[in-house]
């Protein structure tokens, strides 16, 4: 940018990011805004189809994959899974989504669908597109919207055609690396709809690219995508004690990076894992656990995991 623009933003309340000057908390509240109507079938079309597993193909695997390191495991346990299913996932990074398409095995590949902020990625027609296109998009309210909003949502009826989801139950990109609850809407939908959740976690994708960031640090970051058994709700289990399950699932998965697959397993079912929520302090002490390294001598799991 030229120092014209630079003071051009400046001027109008904007940092040199374009970002407002003025807190949040001293803005007059403004009615939400309905949103973009934005239908997104054409993007289930055969020729989107292709053309997005070339886009992953050609593009995003390759230039994610040359700027880090990724480890996948867990993969076995999708061995002879049928769909639809739901992936719930933690959040905390633009690569989450690209990395868990893009480790899936060949009987998921193509077949998932991602929910995607609708207050976000659904108020430009140019985002919209992209993100559908890119990634079979489909907008999921996340505070709520309006009625009629929530009766559209596609979740029920992607799931009716045989679409699997990736969903996060967080409902936003961690602001600090760390782990926030998760929201009942994915635990519900699974629960309504008799199909099974794969928890999953990702490590090091905040520290790779963070919140704010659009290109990955330099250095190859190490990162990694765990995959868990596939979970059904229990006979008479009420859904907010599934998503309770669920979200479990998915912390004993983030603390195997630590523990490694056997005492996380242990440690999860004597009640001594927690959310990993971080530690507590100042804003810049989470940030730095949030970004340490991982461990190249992390404990290894009883069998050979698989990287792609």
């Amino acid at each position: 940018m030229t120092f014209r623009s630079d003071l051009k933003q400046l001027l109008a309340g904007r940092d040199f990011r374009g970002r407002s000057r003025t807190p949040r908390s001293a803005v007059p509240f403004r009615k939400p805004s309905p949103g973009l109507t934005f239908r997104t079938a054409w993007t289930r079309s055969k020729a989107a189809r292709a053309a997005r597993r070339g886009l992953h193909a050609g593009v995003l695997k390759p230039l994610v994959w040359a700027q880090t390191r990724p480890t996948v495991e867990g993969t076995e346990y999708l061995d002879g899974l049928t769909g639809p299913v739901i992936f719930a996932a933690n959040h905390a990074s633009h690569l989450d989504a690209p990395l868990i398409l893009n480790t899936l095995p060949k009987n998921f590949a193509g077949r998932v669908a991602v929910g995607a902020a609708a207050d976000y990625f659904f108020t430009a027609r140019w985002r919209a597109i992209v993100t559908t296109l890119a990634f079979n998009a489909f907008p999921v309210e996340r505070f709520g919207g309006s009625a009629k909003q929530k009766q559209a949502s596609l979740a029920p009826q992607l799931l009716d055609l045989g679409w699997s989801l990736l969903l996060f139950p967080e409902a936003s990109r961690s602001q600090d690396g760390w782990m926030s609850p998760f929201r009942i809407g994915a635990a519900f939908l699974a629960w309504s709809r008799k199909v099974p959740v794969v928890p999953v976690a990702m490590r090091g994708t905040y520290a790779a690219m963070p919140r704010g960031e659009w290109a990955i640090i330099r250095g190859r970051p190490s990162l990694t995508v765990r995959y868990g058994r596939p979970m059904l709700p229990h006979e008479g289990e009420a859904a907010r004690d599934f998503n309770v399950r669920v979200a479990d699932a998915v912390h004993r998965l983030w603390a195997e990076e630590e523990l490694g697959w056997y005492r996380a397993l242990r440690e999860s079912h004597a009640g001594r894992i927690e959310r990993p929520s971080g530690p507590r302090g100042a804003t810049w002490r989470r940030l730095w656990e949030a970004t340490r390294p991982i461990r190249a001598d992390r404990p290894e799991r009883i069998w050979s995991s698989s990287s792609r």
